[in-house]
């Protein structure tokens, strides 16, 4: 068992491990985005329709799920190359909000068909947008992997020299 912790721990202080939990990490924090931002304006009545609501919070939370993991999963810096990185992100975000668009017209199905409260028809539109989220995640994930990659052996040898600079300052 120790083993398989070590193994894994190894793995994600490596490229690809690193990769994954900082792709990962933007994720979490653009679906948050969008949970909190559909919450409020739905939740609070700003705006009244279901898919609306959802096509708004998911708009909103791609901004910083691209800048975040441009520069930081993927570390590029400068100028987005408009063929090779937005529009095949863009492509992408507009593919999960439709999928989004799918569990959103499934919660309104359901809120309209019982006579809960508002705060549980809140709680019925994040869940289907969580849930189809959580269902188009792997498709980004190998997508975008594909989209940002510069050039792996390169990021491999220079993760290498950077562990072995800091094992030669340790010593």
């Amino acid at each position: 068992m120790l083993e398989r912790v070590d193994r894994l721990i190894a793995w994600a202080k490596g490229h690809q491990g690193r990769k994954l939990i900082r792709f990962t990490a933007v994720s979490a924090v653009s679906t948050a985005v969008s949970v909190v931002v559909i919450a409020l304006v739905y939740g609070l009545k700003i705006i009244k329709g279901e898919v609306e609501a959802t096509l708004i919070g998911n708009i909103i939370g791609a901004v910083p799920s691209y800048s975040l993991n441009r520069r930081w999963t993927w570390g590029k810096t400068g100028r987005s190359h408009v063929r090779k990185e937005l529009l095949p992100f863009w492509t992408m975000a507009v593919l999960g909000i439709a999928f989004s668009m799918v569990g959103a017209s499934y919660a309104k199905s359901v809120v309209h068909s019982h006579h809960w409260s508002h705060l549980l028809n809140t709680g019925i539109v994040d869940g289907a947008n969580l849930i189809s989220f959580a269902v188009f995640w792997v498709l980004k994930l190998i997508v975008f992997n594909r989209i940002f990659h510069v050039n792996e052996r390169a990021e491999i040898e220079e993760h290498i020299i950077g562990e072995e600079s800091t094992r030669a300052v340790k010593n």
